[in-house]
């Protein structure tokens, strides 16, 4: 019943679970896994067209650096997120300020 279930369903490992409960109280997600893993089909087919295709990330010189502002409300008033993010090492520095000047 579960082989079938999700030949035909397709769904993730958590839904089938989720759907299959009511008819099998006893299941638990490791029993599940491991029946659909005897049966080889513990993983859903690859679609295509489902994942974008992956770019590699552009090459940057050291110390050229993204800075982005957002602005963050909380009980006491406004204040401004300021991040800056070095491409070459992706390290992120984070700031908060009462005033964006």
């Amino acid at each position: 019943m579960i082989v079938a279930f999700r030949r035909h369903a397709l769904l993730p490992l958590d839904d089938c679970l989720y759907a299959l409960r009511p008819s099998i109280p006893q299941l638990t997600r490791s029993a599940l896994h491991r029946c659909l893993q005897r049966h080889g089909i513990s993983r859903l087919p690859e679609i295509e067209g489902d994942k974008p295709r992956r770019q590699k990330f552009k090459r940057y010189p050291i110390g050229v650096f993204h800075i982005d502002i957002a602005e963050v409300q909380t009980v006491e008033g406004k204040l401004y997120l300021f991040v800056g993010i070095d491409r070459t090492t992706k390290f992120a520095v984070t700031q908060l300020v009462d005033k964006a000047d």
